[in-house]
């Protein structure tokens, strides 16, 4: 009795231990002595039949969030659901266009914001699939506003597929791992300063998924990781030691911009036109309060 008693315990033990981040072999940066923690309330395997709406926000306007999205696409809750045991965000046409605040939306979307902020220190990866439309698939974070530093941090951002209108320098972003980070337009900073990153994939976003994934290793440093190998870093222009909420949004995009005529979203099946996402998942080493200078 008593070896069925620890090997229940062991068992049960064994349930409680988090997956560790999808670092390749010897990809794992945390140095000697440390070890990845999950934070449990920016995780999710989407294996509930609803988007737990204690950890995710899906609706656009809320908790000092009020972007609807980018004209012509509208964010709506009612896109974001969970199948299959994914988070899926799904793109189309609207019955009719909408005018909003003097804009016109004839295209919707969604977003998921996370209720609790990530901080310095933390590693934070999504498992996406893009959808495969003109339409984006984005994971991202951003602090709230703040006058001298809104901060925004791009881990990943791509387009299903490439308009025949999009720029020039935007013809590779539907097989691609691009990061930005941003110090924001604010009345104390006029103009915004952009630092950024990519590197190819090995097939089309909407091929299958990727995992993407960001070391927020100091305010100085950001290390990205694709399908956890290291491609990239990207230094901050100021320190980003702001808390930062994650972010998967599906947009519209000017540079890339849906076809007068109704473009490939417009008569693409349902299944193309779903971003997905298989988990997000976020940790911190030794599981320890992260302290303004990343340390």
């Amino acid at each position: 009795m008593r070896i069925l008693a620890l090997l229940a315990i062991s068992l049960f033990a064994c349930t409680r231990v988090p997956a560790q981040p999808t670092f390749a072999p010897g990809e794992d940066p945390a140095p000697a002595g440390s070890e990845w923690v999950a934070v449990p309330e920016l995780s999710d395997d989407f294996d509930g039949p609803t988007v737990d709406t204690g950890k995710w926000q899906i609706e656009p306007i809320g908790n000092d969030w009020a972007w609807i999205g980018r004209a012509p696409g509208l964010f709506q809750a009612e896109n974001v659901s969970i199948r299959d045991g994914k988070l899926s965000v799904e793109v189309g046409v609207l019955p009719e266009a909408r005018v909003i605040d003097g804009k016109t939306f004839t295209h919707y979307g969604g977003i998921v914001r996370s209720l609790q902020p990530a901080h310095v220190g933390y590693y934070a990866e999504a498992k996406m699939k893009a959808n495969r439309t003109e339409m984006s698939s984005t994971f991202w974070l951003m602090s709230k506003y703040d006058c001298e530093r809104k901060l925004e941090l791009d881990v990943q951002e791509c387009v299903g597929v490439v308009s025949p209108l999009a720029k020039e320098w935007a013809r590779e972003w539907d097989h691609v791992m691009h990061s930005n980070f941003i110090h924001r337009t604010t009345e104390c900073n006029p103009e915004p300063v952009q630092s950024q990153n990519s590197v190819k994939t090995p097939t089309q976003n909407a091929d299958r998924f990727y995992v993407y994934g960001v070391w927020w290793k100091s305010p100085r440093e950001l290390r990205f990781y694709l399908d956890g190998k290291y491609v990239y870093s990207i230094e901050p222009t100021v320190d980003h030691d702001r808390e930062a909420w994650l972010h998967m949004a599906i947009e519209t995009y000017d540079w890339n911009p849906i076809p007068p005529d109704g473009g490939v979203i417009k008569d693409a099946p349902i299944e193309d036109r779903r971003t997905e996402y298989e988990w997000i998942r976020v940790w911190e080493l030794d599981g320890e309060a992260p302290t303004s200078d990343g340390k």
